[in-house]
């Protein structure tokens, strides 16, 4: 069963931690997906495989309602270049988004897996 409330904490803690790799570029935004993803599976307990997939589900969300965000963002920005700019804009966004969504809630789901056998 799925904690929902342990994929949240995890999804808080890597927006904050995202904007964190912004703002100082040596933290990087992959050690987000780490720091993230190890909370989410330490406080969903239960195991390697319960901390894996409560460290999948918090990086597969976060990464997903960033890169709407961006899209969006993309979308507009890209009225400038009229309804084709924006269209391609943000399609050029949102694919190239969810393909790194994908990337990156792999690490938050090994982190999640260690999370998940420290908090056990």
């Amino acid at each position: 069963m799925t904690d929902w409330r342990a994929v949240g904490y995890g999804f808080v803690v890597m927006l904050i931690a995202g904007l964190l790799a912004t703002l100082v570029p040596v933290v990087g935004h992959a050690a987000a997906g780490l720091v993230g993803g190890f909370v989410a599976g330490y406080l969903a307990g239960g195991g390697l495989l319960s901390g894996f997939w409560h460290g999948l589900l918090a990086g597969s969300v976060s990464g997903v309602v960033v890169t709407l965000l961006l899209a969006l963002f993309g979308g507009l920005v890209g009225l400038v270049g009229g309804p084709v700019g924006s269209l391609l804009g943000g399609a050029g966004v949102l694919v190239v988004g969810l393909f790194l969504t994908f990337l990156l809630a792999v690490d938050s789901a090994l982190a999640g897996a260690i999370g998940g056998v420290v908090g056990e």
